[in-house]
């Protein structure tokens, strides 16, 4: 693995010397000891790199798809040729199972770029509305991204990639949390030949540089993934120059199991997939609703699951789950913990503390509870942890009516019978719930397809044609 460049910024196709003189150290999650430290920007900062991406858009813009597309590949092979390095900082800064990270958080970087590949091949940038009107779609012009820590590669691909692909120029601040799979990311794209200025990487906390960000008058567009709060902020901060923000912010997914499912396999996966990424996980199944007639049978399962959920350090391989990635992170996820037990709900598995085995790291035991009531934190709330909460409905209508009653409306879930009257009765549920990505039995959205939510899970659509047609403002010229 080559020595990343920590202390600088890759800004105008350059790694440059910062302007302040703050660093910051970046924490592995499993043994809480610092590895590596980072340069924190400044404000001047992103002046720089902003200027180099409006120097490089005029150019840029103008180039053909078939460039675009030609440059998608070069990065696909570069980011290819570099795989391990990317899945192995993954791991060490953020405490994904190295497994995890081989198959899911490095594996995204090459997923979304196929499916925007796939969306650019097909996409008409002009075309002709009625007998003299040309539509056309042109690149928004300089974005700016802004990017969390749970799925790191995950989110700069579903921002970096569908804006290269519409001709867009960018400045990326990644998390201060997971800055190392960031750096290799830029060297990546150098390698690959993306032109000089068009992307910049600035590290940094919020108010030093994600706030120039999203405020500055010459970023015309900024992409934010991570909390619903942090979201806000970032809107009204870009609100006086009235530039184009799309979020991709919490969630607190509704997971339904209708009553002729198979209830020892929907209760099984619904757990592992709430616990996967240690529950870190924006669009993970935290809520599981289950008819009342099967509802202690269900708790019984969970408790099985939840117990024979193996806690393991991300180094070592296997379906474990490692560490939360930080000490801010744990502090929350126990108080929310304590929380649901003074609230009255049932614990049925796990609780405080770390579990049996670790006493250093941000390790907590995989927690289920079970008597929740919608209105109680835990069900509102998004832990951000390996904590799943089980609610009882009475019927169809009643679980509708729970899943959508909460601010967000990122996922949802269902489980239905085998039938085909089973199936559709699941298909008329995810109608009538809100939220942006709705799935059945098991099944995940496909690389390219829209990702995003209604409501406090935020705006705009990423991945595929959607993600594409975000870093685009459409002209009309009539003729």
């Amino acid at each position: 693995m080559t020595e990343l460049k920590t202390d600088r910024f890759y800004i105008n196709g350059e790694w440059v010397k910062p302007l302040g003189e703050t660093m910051m150290d970046v924490i592995n999650p499993a043994s809480e000891e610092v590895f590596a430290q980072v340069a924190m920007g400044t404000p001047a900062d992103v002046d720089a790199a902003v200027a180099a991406a409006k120097a490089a858009f005029p150019s840029f813009s103008r180039t053909t798809k078939a460039e675009r597309l030609d440059l998608l590949a070069s990065i696909r092979e570069v980011y290819q040729s570099r795989y391990d390095e990317m899945s192995a900082l993954i791991t060490e800064e953020m405490g994904a199972p190295i497994s995890l990270s081989d198959r899911a958080q490095a594996a995204v970087g090459i997923g979304h770029l196929d499916g925007v590949v796939k969306a650019l091949e097909a996409f008409d940038f002009e075309h002709q509305n009625g007998p003299g009107d040309l539509i056309v779609h042109e690149a928004i012009g300089v974005c700016g991204f802004i990017t969390p820590w749970n799925w790191p590669i995950n989110q700069i691909a579903l921002k970096v990639i569908p804006a290269l692909a519409a001709g867009c120029t960018m400045v990326l601040k990644p998390s201060e949390l997971t800055p190392m799979n960031a750096l290799l990311y830029a060297e990546i794209l150098h390698e690959a030949g993306v032109p000089k200025g068009v992307f910049n990487l600035v590290n940094g906390d919020g108010p030093g540089v994600g706030a120039a960000i999203s405020s500055h008058p010459d970023v015309a567009m900024v992409s934010f993934t991570g909390s619903t709060r942090a979201g806000v902020e970032i809107s009204k901060a870009a609100a006086p120059t009235v530039k184009r923000v799309t979020l991709e912010l919490g969630g607190k997914s509704p997971n339904v199991l209708l009553d002729d499912c198979d209830f020892e396999e929907a209760v099984k996966r619904g757990l592992r997939h709430c616990f996967q990424n240690t529950g870190q996980s924006c669009n993970a199944p935290t809520r599981m609703l289950i008819p009342e007639s099967h509802y202690e049978t269900a708790m019984e399962i969970a408790k099985e699951v939840a117990e024979a959920t193996e806690v393991g350090l991300p180094s070592q391989t296997g379906n474990h789950i490692g560490p939360l990635v930080s000490q801010m992170q744990y502090d929350r996820v126990q108080n929310l913990i304590q929380a649901g037990i003074e609230d009255g709900a049932r614990l049925v598995a796990g609780g405080l503390g770390r579990p049996e085995g670790f006493n250093r790291g941000y390790f907590v035991r995989p927690t289920v509870f079970g008597d929740v009531t919608n209105d109680m934190r835990i069900a509102q709330e998004e832990v951000f942890g390996p904590v799943l909460v089980m609610i009882s409905y009475q019927d169809d209508e009643d679980a509708v009516h729970i899943a959508n009653d909460t601010p967000y409306g990122l996922a949802a879930y269902i489980q239905t019978g085998a039938s085909e009257e089973s199936k559709a009765r699941g298909l008329a549920m995810a109608r009538d719930i809100r939220a942006g990505m709705v799935h059945l039995n098991g099944s995940d959205i496909s690389f390219g397809s829209p990702f995003g939510g209604y409501k406090l899970s935020g705006n705009g659509r990423e991945g595929g044609q959607y993600g594409i047609e975000d870093f685009c403002e459409i002209k009309a010229i009539s003729v």
